[in-house]
């Protein structure tokens, strides 16, 4: 059985990135949001979010965006790293869900549309240099 995508996450790496399958950076910094609180609190409470910066929830495969300040960009994934749905600009107030996913990725808004994310991109977890 492979290790799934967030492993270096998971092993407490002290900096980790997110890449695309052919290299490009898509977030440089990642907050985990593995344990019940980290995952009810999500990004409530702030004001905005870093353009290189993700938060990573995981297991997710829901996100609501009530009581948030801002639109963000959701990228939801399977265990292998690959994207089974994306949803760009989602605003405060809103659902997004696929039931296929694992984890969840929320990016700042824009970042979807930057990188051109699309459902079957497989997206990597790395040690930061």
């Amino acid at each position: 059985m492979k290790p799934h995508f967030l492993a270096p996450l998971l092993s407490q790496e002290p900096r980790c990135r997110l890449v695309t399958g052919d290299g490009r950076v898509v977030a440089g910094r990642l907050e985990p949001a593995f344990d019940a609180a980290t995952r009810k609190r999500g990004l409530l409470g702030r004001t905005s979010l870093d353009a290189d910066t993700a938060l990573v929830i995981a297991p997710c495969n829901a996100v609501h965006t009530c009581f948030m300040r801002f639109p963000i960009d959701v990228v939801f994934v399977a265990r292998d790293g690959r994207i089974t749905k994306t949803a760009a600009g989602v605003r405060p107030w809103r659902l997004a869900a696929s039931v296929r996913a694992f984890a969840t990725i929320e990016l700042a808004a824009g970042t979807i549309l930057l990188h051109a994310l699309r459902p079957s991109d497989r997206l990597i977890v790395e040690v930061a240099n």
